[in-house]
Parts: C-alpha cells; sequence; structure tokens
C-alpha cells in the first residue's frame, strides 16, 4: 500500500504528534495538546520539500512555529524533525539518508537543533551498511518500529494512528473505533487506510468497522469521496507492482542482472515514473544509462 502518502496525511492532519515520537518526551499526546478540541498543529507545521540537485522529496519536514521561538533554527525542546517512511527492504537507504539530510541542512544553513526520525515497520528491514554511517544513524537518527509501538499498552490513539498499515486486520475494529472515538475528525486519514487493508470489502461493510452508522454513508459526499480516495489509491498500488515487475524484466534483458539496491529503488517508484523508465529504457545501452536515468529522475 502507499504508506508514503498516507503518513504525509497523517501529519499533515496533525504535526504536533511528532513530539510525543521524540526521545525526551513523555510518549503522550495529552501533554502537547492533542485532543478533540485541539487539532494539533499548535507547535509544528508540515511540509514536505524537494531537495534540489537530488531530485528527490522529502517524506516531510517538521518546523516549529512561531510561537516556540525557534521557528528557523529549532532548539534542543523543538527540534527541526525530518520524518521518513521506510516499509520495504532497500539496501541503499542508510546512505540515501544520509545524503539527503546533510543536503537538506546545506539549503538550509539556519538550522541547529534537528533529528531524523524512520518509521519502519518493525527493526528487520535489511536497510544497506552500517559501518561508515554508525555515528549518524546511532546520534541523529530515532526509529519508530511501528510493530513495538503497536505492543505497548493503553497505547495513545493518536500514536495508534501510526499502526494501522501494519496492525493484524483482526485487531483494526477495536484500533479503529478507538482512534475516531477521540478524534472523529481523523476519519479522512482513516478511512482511506482501512479500504486499503480492506480491499474486497464493500463500502458498508468499512462503515461499520469504522463504526459509523451505514446511514451516513447515503447523506455525507465526504465520505462517499473518502472511500473512493482509498480504493483509487489502492488500484494504483496494484498497478504499479505489475509495472515493476514488467520494467525489472526489461531493464535485465537491457543492462543485465541489477543489484538488490537497484530492484529495490526500481520496486518503490510510483506508477508514473515506472511509466517513464519503461520508455527511456528503450534506448538504454547498458547499465550506465539506467544508473543516469535513475540519478537524474528519482
Amino acid at each position: 500500500m502507499n504508506t508514503d502518502r498516507w503518513y504525509y496525511r497523517v501529519f499533515q492532519s496533525a504535526p504536533d504528534l511528532i513530539r510525543a515520537l521524540l526521545p525526551n518526551s513523555s510518549g503522550s499526546t495529552s501533554s502537547v495538546g492533542l485532543n478533540p478540541e485541539d487539532p494539533g498543529d499548535r507547535l509544528y507545521r508540515f511540509e514536505a520539500p524537494e531537495l534540489k540537485e537530488l531530485n528527490h522529496r522529502l517524506d516531510g519536514v517538521l518546523w516549529p512555529r512561531e510561537s516556540t521561538g525557534c521557528a528557523e533554527t529549532g532548539s534542543p525542546e523543538f527540534p527541526v524533525v525530518l520524518l521518513e517512511v521506510q516499509m520495504h527492504r532497500d539496501t541503499g537507504f542508510h546512505h540515501r539518508l544520509a545524503a539527503q539530510t546533510y543536503r537538506f541542512l546545506q539549503q538550509h544553513p539556519q538550522v541547529v537543533h534537528w533529528t531524523v526520525l524512520v518509521i519502519t515497520p518493525h527493526g528487520r528491514l535489511n536497510l544497506g551498511p552500517t559501518e561508515a554511517l554508525r555515528l549518524f544513524l546511532e546520534q541523529q537518527v530515532r526509529w519508530l518500529s511501528l510493530e513495538e509501538l503497536s505492543r505497548e499498552p493503553d497505547l495513545d490513539p493518536l500514536l495508534n494512528l501510526l499502526t494501522l498499515p501494519t496492525r493484524p486486520k483482526s485487531e483494526l475494529e477495536g484500533s479503529t473505533r478507538q482512534i475516531l472515538a477521540s478524534r472523529p475528525d481523523l476519519s479522512t486519514v482513516v478511512l482511506p487506510m482501512l479500504v486499503q487493508r480492506f480491499p474486497e470489502l464493500t463500502e458498508e461493510q468499512i462503515m461499520v468497522i469504522a463504526g459509523i452508522p451505514r446511514e451516513e454513508i447515503r447523506h455525507t459526499r465526504a465520505v462517499q469521496d473518502w472511500l473512493a480516495e482509498g480504493r483509487e489509491e489502492g488500484r494504483q498500488e496494484g498497478e504499479a507492482r505489475e509495472a515493476a515487475k514488467v520494467t525489472l524484466r526489461l531493464l535485465t534483458r537491457r543492462c543485465g542482472p541489477l543489484s538488490e539496491a537497484t530492484t529495490a529503488r526500481i520496486q518503490s517508484l510510483p506508477l508514473e515514473q515506472l511509466e517513464a523508465l519503461a520508455e527511456a529504457l528503450l534506448d538504454f545501452q547498458g547499465a550506465d544509462d539506467l544508473t543516469t536515468w535513475l540519478a537524474a529522475n528519482c
């Protein structure tokens, strides 16, 4: 499923949630004012900037608000947070993360206090060599395992929201109802994820899981739009998987066997980039052409 886009929406809806995920925080959203009366954007604002020259868009950057007194520089209490979501094996991830982090700092020299938050499904992913980057990965990066987070007792509804893409399906009904009971405004985030997790279910069945009265789907156009959006994202994801398989077969014929890192990188491309690559590879003469294309377009 397209988790990058979904987490983009989560932090766009409640950017202050980042406070509960940083070191030295209480781990409770109540301490930063995330409640039904508070939209959760008093302390941070969210954006997803593109890094010039690297042609890579960060999954998100959370900047402290002006009210914190450190909107441009960050502070020990309110650091600038670079957000990355990595849900699949990618042996080039660690080096790419370091490169984009320091490129961001080069483009924003005013930033003094910063940290990186990487969200992963669990701690067993192979994300590449670590030896040359040990200090960066251990001291500057905060790793959030959704598997470990979901095991915490009495998990706050806002933190529970982060676990929806990876929770067992048997637990989704209880988790969803807990979240929406606390923050009904987050149905715009929850419903599309349920549709992606349960593509075989009807709209009415999805509403039952979410604990929303069935009659509301007939009277609320917004709910219909959210459900339709989730189905469209699920359809595009399926098309992207098939396009990746075909493109990888063609690239192997044209460029020879691909490395694991290159294969993972191509599998993570969105559908529009896969289509562009499939067209461009017709002119490739070897592996160097593929490397050049990826550097220029990904």
